[in-house]
């Protein structure tokens, strides 16, 4: 075995975030209804809401924005299913994390690591895409996926990394460690 060939290698898109496309769909679907309001003027009454008509009447085409607007989402969020926010590689003796564009590149020494543990996150549509956030003495690197492995080094300090195939991780993590 050399010691540049990769063990392991994971790449993780921005675009698969669950949270960011709650909110990408969101804000397709508001921009998609303000169109239909703008196209359909005339006041709604439903049982208990009441829409009002719509308030530029003498502009022909006003809400023609918000239907560029919901494509151009459409498109941005198919365009963020291709940009790599986290690429994993795991090589003998260590591990690199290598972020997007400008971040950094993180390397992990293996030989310092003292315990690898496999977990499951909560069940929560809010978690957001982290890429080296330090919060409360652990250090998170998440795209997508529910689960995620702990790393604990010998000085006490724990990287917590999402992964999409966590089992293999987990085994070739604990396979260099031992």
């Amino acid at each position: 075995m050399t010691e540049n060939e990769i063990l392991f290698e994971e790449k993780q898109y921005l675009g698969h975030n669950r949270l960011s496309m709650v909110v990408r769909t969101a804000l397709t679907i508001f921009c998609f209804l303000g169109y239909y309001w703008s196209e359909n003027p005339e006041p709604v009454q439903v049982s208990f809401f009441r829409i009002g008509s719509y308030p530029i009447r003498n502009i022909s085409s006003s809400g023609l924005i918000f239907f560029i607007m919901g494509l151009s989402i459409l498109i941005l969020s198919a365009a963020l299913t291709y940009v790599l926010h986290i690429q994993t590689r795991i090589y003998h003796g260590y591990m690199l994390l290598d972020g997007f564009w400008t971040s950094r590149r993180i390397k992990i020494d293996l030989n310092n690591i003292v315990s690898v543990r496999l977990a499951r996150y909560k069940k929560n549509i809010w978690r957001r895409a982290v890429y080296n956030l330090y919060n409360k003495g652990v250090t998170r690197f998440y795209a997508s996926g529910e689960d995620f492995l702990e790393l604990t080094d010998n000085a006490g300090f724990m990287y917590k990394i999402g992964s999409q195939k966590p089992h293999e991780l987990y085994l070739i993590l604990t396979n260099e460690i031992s």
